[in-house]
């Protein structure tokens, strides 16, 4: 079927809720390239929204699900479970950064999957129950990770009442006035006016945030956030779903700050377009929760875990640390161009390859406009891209770390492009 019979059955048989507002379907991809129902090339500059770090269809995570798939395609991890599962999970406790020296993990479907088990596990292993999250969070779109997301549109205006015992600290963002001593003393502050320190569990950050723009949190604030959750005996989860598998220079971007967590959550790109989550964590926390208390039907797919299994060895086989690395400071260098270049584009950074700049009016505020029609513009000409952030000014990169520098240059060519058009 074409692009216009294909938008007709959306529009009929789709809830609005869940419908893009694009008009094209994706017929095929390759590596960071997709094509339409109508023909049409695509460079991905969006990656599945971040999922894609090895990009479409990689011919070894191709070949894991398909000789799996020739094994056992679902069983049920709750009923007889499978080599992959623990192959992956072993794995995962080896290369996660969390306090051991045991650890131990668990899998399941999605981000928001991952964040609430990980608040199951922390609200039982500490008995307490209060939680902890910072403005501009993305957790998921279940009610609790709602509840811990900060941001009302488009995420949750509608559906309140959210879930209780949830509080909320500025994240520290000097382009907006929070200075990291200000954020930490506004966790202070609700310790004295929401929620006392012996009735907070978890603390819950993205060490970059996702949604929230690609603001990243310095190893000195995380570390100052470790030793205050060591303080009060609160556990720290951090929330590697978007910045996790190789999008920052390292597997886990937490890795750059020194620290460990107590839980750490990841989803996305661990299996590369297959739906799959984990919780990793201290093993004594993770063994908290009673017997069948953790899990699901599709929890941990044996297909998903064969993915998973083959990113984990082809990130180190085809050195993509380093690649994310090199991406990361040749994005840094086209960045700094525009700033120069063009009037509204400004405040451009990057951890590794997980990269972002903000577009600006003339007295240097979020336009949010111009970000929306920097992207459609972008997208006329064959680009997929995405805004984000707070104010929605943001506009992230999330093209394949396998893609090639010819199809990356032509994409970052049609942003140049369409920032002249609107300049």
């Amino acid at each position: 079927m074409t692009n216009h019979e294909l938008n007709e059955l959306k529009n009929r048989f789709v809830a609005n809720g869940a419908a893009t507002p694009t008009t094209q379907f994706a017929e095929r991809a390759e590596n960071a390239e997709i094509w339409d129902a109508d023909g049409h090339r695509w460079i991905d500059f969006a990656g599945g929204i971040g999922v894609l770090n090895l990009g479409h269809r990689h011919p070894k995570i191709v070949a894991a699900v398909e000789a799996q798939l020739k094994k056992v395609m679902h069983t049920s991890a709750a009923v007889i479970s499978y080599a992959p599962y623990v192959e992956l999970c072993q794995k995962l406790c080896e290369l996660t950064p969390v306090r051991g020296p045991e650890r131990k993990a668990m899998l399941v479907n999605t981000g928001a999957e991952a964040l609430e088990n990980a608040v199951k596990i922390a609200r039982a292993a500490t008995g307490r129950s209060g939680i902890i999250t910072f403005d501009g969070a993305f957790h998921g779109r279940t009610m609790m990770t709602l509840a811990m997301t900060g941001k009302v549109l488009p995420y949750k205006n509608d559906f309140g009442p959210m879930p209780g015992d949830v509080f909320r600290a500025p994240f520290p963002n000097p382009i907006h006035g929070i200075s990291e001593e200000a954020s930490l003393e506004a966790i202070r502050t609700l310790f004295k006016t929401d929620i006392a320190p012996h009735r907070t569990a978890a603390i819950v950050i993205e060490p970059v945030q996702g949604e929230g723009g690609f603001y990243i949190a310095s190893p000195e604030y995380l570390q100052a956030l470790r030793a205050l959750c060591d303080e009060h005996g609160i556990l720290l989860i951090a929330d590697e779903v978007q910045s996790g598998f190789a999008r920052t220079g390292k597997l886990f971007a937490l890795e750059h700050s020194g620290i460990e967590a107590d839980i750490l959550t990841t989803a996305k790109s661990l299996a590369n377009g297959m739906p799959l989550s984990a919780v990793v964590g201290t093993a004594a926390v993770m063994d908290a929760s009673g017997p069948n208390s953790l899990g699901g039907t599709y929890s941990g797919n044996p297909l998903a875990c064969a993915a998973a299994l083959a990113v984990i060895e082809t990130i180190e086989e085809e050195n993509i640390l380093a690649r994310s690395e090199q991406m990361g400071r040749m994005l840094a260098e086209r960045f700094a161009v525009w700033e120069a270049r063009f009037e509204h584009v400004a405040h451009g950074r990057h951890l590794g390859a997980m990269a972002a700049f903000e577009l600006v009016d003339a007295n240097g505020k979020p336009d949010s406009a111009a970000t929306a029609a920097l992207c459609a513009k972008a997208r006329e000409q064959g680009l997929i891209l995405l805004s984000c952030g707070f104010y929605g000014n943001a506009v992230r990169i999330l093209v394949p770390l396998t893609v090639s520098s010819e199809v990356l240059e032509e994409g970052l060519g049609i942003i140049e492009a369409s920032l002249q058009a609107l300049d």
